[in-house]
């Protein structure tokens, strides 16, 4: 069983930064990788970027591989996707979810956060 809450979500400006955490607990989440999605009102879940969690590699959405960095910290159990350069269109929920693949579909997740609000105005 893992464990994910999210937290630092909010309202932003146009341009502006952000740094999602998603704090992760349970027996042998080592062996997972970690993701982040979002949803916007009417849209699917669209992913993001996971993180490995034992070894750090990554992988990015194409959408968002410029702007958003995922990272993790071992000695806090926290995952990070910060985000530079918001746009209004990145105004969604923003979930992390873990799994043992390392896939981009929300569907092959078995663990989720309860998501996270970002609005990014404009």
């Amino acid at each position: 069983q893992v464990q994910l809450v999210e937290s630092g979500g909010g309202l932003v400006q146009a341009g502006d930064s952000l740094r999602l955490s998603c704090a992760v607990s349970g027996r042998t989440f080592s062996d997972y990788a970690i993701a982040w999605f979002r949803q916007a009102p009417g849209k699917e879940r669209e992913f993001l970027a996971v993180i490995r969690w034992g070894g750090g590699s990554t992988y990015y959405a194409d959408s968002v591989k410029a702007r958003f960095t995922v990272s993790r910290d071992n000695a806090k159990n926290t995952m990070y996707l910060q985000m530079t350069s918001l746009k209004p269109e990145d105004t969604a929920v923003y979930y992390c979810a873990a799994d043992t693949g390392y896939g981009t579909s929300s569907y092959e997740y078995d663990y989720w956060g309860q998501g996270t609000q970002v609005t990014v105005s404009s």
